[in-house]
Parts: structure tokens; C-alpha cells; sequence
């Protein structure tokens, strides 16, 4: 059939989570608590180590930047689908799905290498201490989040390049509450079979590749540890539970969702909420909860709010 006798699909209909009217009532109350405490758990991280003169440390200007892309991930899916929830029919424009794709895969790009450079940053501080402050200095820090930032942009768009160009006639029900990848392409006016390993390989290498760089630097790291002084160790280990952690909730739904994908309807959806928003809600809580100088931040903080009430 010829591209130009195609009907153009100017929308597509998302299927959301379930189709019951009270489940959905029930979903939003849920879905709009967790997202305030997403925004607000992570917004708090942000303010602590930019107003904190002894979060000033290459550490935390990396826990910064994980917040503020935790945050943005989170709200590129998650406003719409609790919206959605409250109406009967949920659709979304071709334009909005296409900028929905960008975003998720920018951010989500971005955050894998995040991750892989916060724990580049912990084994230099673990495995090499004296040589920590040259390594590791603002303008290192400053390149290494830039280039997080370069290569999210450069995944996402080697995906909507293909995207943008596909034909869409015919479906147009993404049986999900936001669009993704292999969930569009399924969509498209053609043989999509190829195409789908394709897209999915460009996800898994990415994804594949920062997974197996985590795994060597963390290997490391315990392997310093193991050989070290109990009281250093035991900070030091704890600090990389924290980020061993948040690796494992993150890389695990998107490995299943792009290197080795579930044909289970209702376990894509539980991975893809699992990774846009439980694992932003959670990563404020390690960090915080495991992570003593941020909790004596915490208090100064209330201190310092707690004395200023007092006085005026």
C-alpha cells in the first residue's frame, strides 16, 4: 500500500493499568500520593547538598544530579497517567507519544550512565583515596555528568529517528499507560519483527554495557573492603549498598523490558511502574535512610528551622 493512500493516525488510545471505574479511583489516590512524595523526596535531596556546605563533595553533586533525573523520569509518565485514571477515554497525540519516547529514553539513558559514573566516583574514593580530590575534581565531575547527559540525548534520538518515520494506519491502542518503543512499534503499518530486535538491541547494549561496567566496579570495590579496617569498611560498605541497591532496582524492569522482554501483558506494566516511579520514590529513601551525613543534614536542617521559628 502506498504511504500516501495511508490514513495517518493523529492519536493513539493508552489502555492504562486496569478498566475497572474503582480500581482506577483507588489508583489515583495511590499513583498522586506517590508522585507528591517523589517530587518532594527528591526535591529536598536537591536543596540539602546545594545549601549544605559539608554535602560539597563530588559524591553529592552526583547524588544531585540522580534526584533531579529521578525526578524528571518519574514526571514524564506519571502526571499523565494520574490523570488519566479519572477519565473514561485516555489518549494521547502522535506528537505527545513521540515526546514521550524522547524523554523516557533521554532520561533513562542519562540515569544508566549516572549511575555507572557514581560508581566510577566510589571506587576512586575506596580503591585510590589518595589520589580522590585530583581525580575526581569539579571539572572531571562536570564533564562526566555532561557526558551522561550526551549520551541519553544521542540513544534517544537514534530511536525517534526510526520512530517518526514509521507508518501508522491502522491500531492504535497502546495497552500500556504511557508510550514506549515496543509497544509503538507493534503499531506500525508493516513487518515490525526485524525492527523491534533492532530497537530493543539499541536499548540492551546501552543498558548491557553500563550493567557490566557496575558489576566490575563494584566488584572491586568489595574486594577493597573486604581487605580493609573495620571501621572503614563498614562505611564504605554501606555507602555502596546504598548504590548497589539502587542499581539493581532500576537496570533489573529495564533489562526485562528491553534485553530479554516478557510477553506478559500485566508484568510490562508492573516493570514499566516499577522503573518510572517506585524506583524514583525509593532512591530518595536509600540515600537518605542509609547515608549518615545526609541524615545529620537532615537534622541541622530542622535545627536551624526549628531555632528560626523560635526566635521570630
Amino acid at each position: 500500500m502506498d504511504r500516501e493512500n495511508q490514513s495517518v493516525v493523529s492519536e493513539f488510545v493508552l489502555l492504562g493499568l486496569c478498566h475497572s471505574w474503582n480500581t482506577q479511583v483507588l489508583l489515583f489516590m495511590v499513583f498522586f500520593m506517590l508522585y507528591l512524595i517523589v517530587v518532594s523526596g527528591n526535591i529536598v535531596i536537591v536543596i540539602l547538598i546545594i545549601t549544605d556546605p559539608h554535602l560539597h563533595s563530588p559524591m553529592y553533586f552526583l547524588l544531585a544530579n540522580l534526584s533531579f533525573v529521578d525526578m524528571w523520569l518519574s514526571s514524564v509518565t506519571t502526571p499523565k497517567m494520574i490523570t488519566d485514571f479519572l477519565r473514561e477515554n485516555s489518549t494521547i497525540s502522535f506528537v505527545g507519544c513521540m515526546c514521550q519516547i524522547l524523554s523516557v529514553h533521554f532520561v533513562g539513558g542519562c540515569e544508566m550512565v549516572l549511575l555507572v559514573v557514581m560508581a566510577y566516583d566510589r571506587y576512586v574514593a575506596i580503591c585510590k583515596p589518595l589520589h580522590y580530590s585530583s581525580v575526581m575534581s569539579l571539572q572531571r565531575c562536570l564533564g562526566l555528568v555532561v557526558t551522561s547527559w550526551a549520551i541519553g540525548f544521542v540513544h534517544a534520538m537514534s530511536q525517534m529517528v526510526v520512530i517518526v518515520q514509521l507508518p501508522f494506519c491502522g491500531p492504535r491502542e497502546v495497552d500500556s499507560f504511557f508510550c514506549d518503543i515496543p509497544l509503538v512499534i507493534k503499531l506500525a503499518c508493516m513487518d515490525s519483527y526485524n525492527l523491534e530486535i533492532l530497537m530493543n538491541s539499541d536499548s540492551g547494549v546501552l543498558a548491557m554495557t553500563c550493567f557490566i561496567l557496575l558489576l566490575i566496579s563494584y566488584t572491586y570495590i568489595l574486594r577493597t573492603v573486604h581487605r580493609s579496617s573495620k571501621t572503614g569498611a563498614s562505611k564504605a560498605l554501606s555507602t555502596c549498598t546504598a548504590h548497589i541497591t539502587v542499581v539493581v532496582l532500576f537496570f533489573g524492569p529495564c533489562i526485562f523490558i528491553y534485553v530479554w522482554p516478557v510477553t506478559i501483558t500485566w508484568v510490562d506494566k508492573f516493570l514499566a511502574v516499577f522503573y518510572s516511579v517506585i524506583t524514583p520514590l525509593l532512591n530518595p529513601a536509600i540515600y537518605t535512610l542509609r547515608n549518615q551525613e545526609m541524615k545529620n543534614t537532615m537534622k541541622r536542617f530542622r535545627s536551624y528551622y526549628m531555632d528560626s521559628k523560635v526566635n521570630t
